[in-house]
């Protein structure tokens, strides 16, 4: 009977496609509108994991995270990302809230080792493998919202994730020349 399940799980998920988010029952879906928070997985129905841990705060006021990728999808995926930054990144952080759509606020975010991300999600990830991205950003001031946006390639679709975290203490202040 358990052959049974296993058969029409597969088929259900052959229907909506493998690169779906898998519905977790934690009342986040993952969507725009309904992001994860610090510390959740995105599951993809595929295999792939994507977590986005919580951010700590440096002691130079800058914050750091990590978005670990984590595969058992049965074979080697590309994530995707250009080292010298493509049309659509596999991976965005910006500030703000998913669904702000202008970037008129009175804070912003720098992502201080964007390249540097973005070139490891370059190199395919094994079956099995785990990649881990550590993510260092510099917040304008203190409780601004993030945004993570990851959009791992696929060869037909693969759902975007989303994640919102909250930098509580204040960074450094950029000035403008």
């Amino acid at each position: 009977m358990a052959g049974v399940a296993w058969v029409l799980d597969e088929l259900v998920k052959g229907l909506d496609g493998y690169g779906q988010l898998e519905q977790t029952g934690t009342g986040a879906s993952g969507s725009v509108v309904e992001p994860y928070g610090p510390g959740a997985s995105a599951r993809y129905e595929d295999g792939l994991k994507i977590t986005v841990s919580r951010p700590h705060e440096e002691s130079d006021g800058t914050y750091r995270f990590t978005v670990t990728y984590d595969n058992d999808t049965g074979q080697e995926l590309l994530l995707g990302g250009e080292p010298t930054g493509g049309a659509d990144p596999a991976l965005e952080v910006r500030e703000g809230e998913p669904l702000d759509d202008d970037y008129s606020h009175d804070y912003f975010l720098t992502w201080l080792n964007e390249r540097e991300c973005a070139a490891a999600l370059t190199a395919p990830l094994g079956e099995g493998e785990t990649r881990s991205v550590p993510v260092h950003v510099e917040p304008s001031r203190k409780g601004i919202p993030v945004t993570v946006e990851v959009e791992p390639a696929d060869d037909d679709f693969r759902e975007t994730a989303y994640f919102l975290l909250s930098l509580e203490r204040p960074g450094r202040y950029r000035t403008f020349a």
